[in-house]
């Protein structure tokens, strides 16, 4: 029996970047095609198999604990770019300073996918979506740098639109204007989670 639904419209890549290291800055550079390898985007800062935990995982591991990799990939909207760019009154967000690997099109509320989501490329590349990708210090002191007085606006206006995390489940390579397909898993809430 199939699991997944294919929304009947597809997104398209936009941008594509990728960034060796950190050690020179947060943004990552343009470039025209990505090979997605199971390890991550080939080249990539974010790649590897595994990761150190962090403080998105201080409630199961103490910090600096080996764990999977699934924030291999970051998954942004040009749509969600513009939106956060209208709440922050500025021009434009430039995708790099929220850590880009991918930047699409034709989602709506790319955020907010579920997680387990694929993601499908004409190259039989397939990404998992991990989770939101929840904005953070880091992505406003970036922002910050060309517009000092939008520093604190920035977390709440990306709020639910600063994209998603993904890991690779099919290796292949993803080029800038490619269609990505979008399959949704079931949503059936859990009838037990605690109010919060």
């Amino acid at each position: 029996m199939p699991l997944l639904t294919r929304l009947p419209r597809p997104g398209r890549v936009e941008r594509l970047l990728q960034r060796a290291s950190r050690d020179k800055g947060f943004e990552k550079m343009v470039t025209a095609s990505v090979k997605l390898t199971f390890a991550g985007p080939e080249g990539d800062c974010h790649g590897g198999e595994t990761r150190l935990s962090d403080s998105r995982t201080l409630q199961l591991y103490r910090r600096n604990t080996t764990i999977r990799n699934v924030r291999q990939v970051t998954v942004l909207s040009v749509e969600e770019l513009e939106a956060t760019a209208a709440a922050l009154g500025i021009p434009a967000i430039d995708p790099s300073w929220f850590g880009a690997n991918i930047v699409v099109s034709g989602v709506p509320d790319l955020t907010l996918l579920l997680p387990s989501t694929r993601l499908q490329f004409p190259s039989g590349a397939v990404l998992v979506v991990d989770m939101e990708n929840l904005p953070c210090k880091q992505i406003a002191d970036v922002v910050a740098r060309h517009h000092p007085d939008v520093q604190f606006k920035v977390v709440p206006a990306a709020m639910h639109r600063r994209g998603l995390t993904a890991w690779v489940e099919r290796e292949g390579e993803i080029k800038e204007g490619d269609e990505m397909a979008v399959w949704i898993p079931p949503n059936r809430p859990y009838p037990h989670m605690p109010v919060v």
